[in-house]
């Protein structure tokens, strides 16, 4: 005679999680408050950056990681933008080069001392100007060196040569409505978007042209986010008609997402799709 089992077993079923130490986190971080959907913080081997309320323009700290604690108020900050900072990203091949997009059009790019900022930092080592609204999306390139992504509150997204502060490729065309979100894949040869008008795209920055694209990848109103995988795949998440969060995965190999080329073919259901029942706030 066998049993069922009522309770499901798992490995993590007597796995507890403790808090660290107030001493071994960060604290009294006036993190900015923004109406723009960003992490407002990025962390590399060496620092953390967080972006912060300021007084007449925007600003960032920067934090070595060995920095624990209380900040104190008076911690310098980089602070040469005129407007609020909105995203800010690391660059994968110097730990102490930065760049930030902010609401006053421009992206600047930062040379971090070895050991940290001893006083405000307010003179870039460049400042790229191309765009007409608020930068909002910063993205280095994952192979190739001193080469940045930037899309803005234009619709455009710029490909820059951070060396020579010139416009590398251009794309005004692809993105009907404001870009949420950018993602590299593994070897920066394409790039996905999430995009207001519900569509992710998969696009080809050399050729300015769109490899594929999904329409209605989460059919909820609310902001949704794509990325790249290791593998190649595309991972989204969004909400549905009822405010449901979903998560999503794609497989831009398979006629999963249509091609930009052929539009006859309806394209199909994602790879795995889960929906998450519980309403957001």
């Amino acid at each position: 005679m066998s049993f069922r089992k009522v309770v499901r077993q798992s490995k993590f079923r007597h796995v507890f999680g403790q808090p660290v130490k107030n001493d071994q986190c960060y604290e009294d971080i006036r993190v900015s408050r923004v109406t723009w959907d960003s992490t407002f913080c990025a962390v590399n081997p060496k620092f953390l950056a967080v972006i912060v309320e300021a007084s007449g323009g925007g600003a960032f700290l920067v934090l070595p990681l060995s920095k624990t604690g209380r900040i104190d108020k008076a911690y310098p900050t980089v602070c040469g933008h005129t407007g609020p900072v909105l995203d800010i990203d690391w660059c994968p091949h110097n730990d102490e080069v930065i760049a930030s997009g902010s609401e006053d059009c421009t992206v600047m790019v930062w040379q971090i001392p070895e050991n940290g900022l001893t006083s405000p930092l307010t003179e870039p080592v460049v400042v790229l100007e191309g765009h007409t609204k608020r930068v909002g999306i910063i993205a280095w390139h994952p192979t190739a060196r001193n080469v940045l992504l930037s899309a803005g509150c234009d619709n455009v997204v710029l490909i820059w040569n951070v060396g020579t502060a010139e416009e590398l490729y251009r794309l005004d065309s692809l993105h009907p409505d404001l870009i949420y979100n950018v993602s590299w894949n593994r070897n920066g040869s394409l790039f996905c978007s999430a995009c207001k008008d519900k569509s992710v795209r998969i696009i080809d920055p050399r050729r300015g042209t769109l490899m594929a694209e999904r329409e209605k990848a989460h059919e909820g109103a609310r902001p949704m986010r794509a990325i790249f995988l290791a593998d190649g795949k595309l991972f989204t998440t969004g909400f549905s008609r009822m405010s449901e969060r979903q998560l999503a995965l794609w497989d831009p190999g398979s006629p999963l997402l249509q091609k930009a080329s052929s539009s006859s073919q309806p394209p199909g259901p994602p790879l795995c799709f889960c929906t998450v029942t519980s309403r957001a706030p």
